[in-house]
């Protein structure tokens, strides 16, 4: 699934997390990446006024150093909810709109790139909401489009998602298209090394003894649950971090089920997935609420990893969605699941 599939040779400008890739860029180009079809769409030098469909391709130009070409994104991520000194700079990128983009705003932009995390692949469409442009109308208004494919393309694929390699190649991708290759290897880098130590440390359980684990995404609804299935992002995480997906068996990468197929399952943990409120204190209200619910509903009260306590605060965003921190998830999961092999 990655998106990089070939670039031409020469120089790359090498930045290490700042903000001036944009003005002084030297990739190697010609660049071309495929969508979830195979269609190629082909750079000969780097986009200068980007728009992202949400907060996760945002982040990833941020954290290459591509944030000041960014004129405007959609989804845009609360205050407070990006780490670090990337929360400041987000802030100040132009909101096209608070959900989806629509679609006269998009065309009218200005853009020449169109970073789409999460579309639906059926006529090249948006996010999969509303009235979506069309390949020729993007054509028309000069605007390239191109997919994150990790989660973009995860309901296509043909096998379970296992691991990260899918997020990496979107990186190396994304460095490629926009010349910052050099910051993209050392952003990958950084994650195997998190992840490979994981590995090791939890190659040697066997996958029977191995515990089971539910992604309980509470803001999607408690009435009836949503699952993270087999081709979800959230699957690699889990297990690479040494444990069982709960739902491992259901092929897609989201399912409603009812909470009879969760008690069924009586997994061994459960992370409390919560969306990032934008702050400590109000990540540990949503946190303590989801946990209240699970131990005072009748349906979940008597679940082993609520009468057990094995309940992880970990927010959904680093699970769910492509981005550097699902290498910091995979540790924390596997830290919390096997304390005595993970230190």
């Amino acid at each position: 699934m990655g998106g990089l599939l070939a670039s031409g040779c020469g120089g790359e400008h090498r930045n290490t997390g700042g903000e001036s890739a944009g003005s002084s860029v030297r990739g190697g180009y010609p660049v071309s990446v495929t969508d979830c079809t195979g269609a190629r769409t082909t750079f000969s030098a780097a986009p200068r006024r980007i728009v992202t469909s949400n907060a996760s391709s945002l982040e990833l130009l941020l954290r290459l150093g591509a944030g000041d070409r960014v004129i405007g994104t959609g989804f845009p991520p609360g205050k407070g909810t990006l780490p670090g000194a990337l929360d400041a700079r987000a802030q100040r990128v132009k909101v096209l709109g608070r959900t989806v983009i629509p679609k006269e705003k998009l065309l009218g932009s200005g853009a020449d790139l169109y970073i789409d995390t999460f579309a639906a692949m059926g006529g090249m469409g948006g996010s999969g909401t509303g009235d979506a442009p069309t390949a020729e109308e993007f054509e028309a208004a000069g605007i390239r489009h191109i997919y994150l494919k990790s989660t973009a393309c995860a309901a296509r694929s043909r096998t379970p998602v296992t691991d990260l390699s899918a997020v990496e190649a979107d990186i190396t991708s994304l460095g490629a298209v926009t010349g910052t290759s050099a910051r993209a290897r050392e952003l990958v880098a950084g994650m195997k090394q998190k992840v490979d130590a994981v590995r090791k440390a939890v190659g040697g359980v066997p996958e029977s003894k191995r515990p089971s684990y539910f992604f309980f995404d509470y803001d999607a609804g408690t009435e009836q649950p949503t699952v993270t299935c087999n081709r979800q992002l959230a699957n690699a995480v889990i297990t690479l971090a040494g444990a069982r997906n709960a739902f491992a068996d259901c092929d897609g990468d989201h399912r409603q089920v009812g909470w009879e197929d969760v008690i069924a399952r009586n997994p061994d943990w459960i992370q409390l997935g919560v969306r990032d409120r934008g702050s400590e204190a109000a990540n540990k209200e949503a946190f303590d609420e989801a946990e209240r619910w699970l131990r005072s509903n009748p349906a979940t009260k008597g679940l082993k990893a609520v009468k057990e306590g094995h309940l992880l605060r970990i927010g959904s965003e680093a699970t769910t969605i492509a981005g550097v921190e699902n290498a910091d998830t995979v540790e924390a999961i596997a830290k919390a699941l096997h304390p005595g092999e993970v230190g």
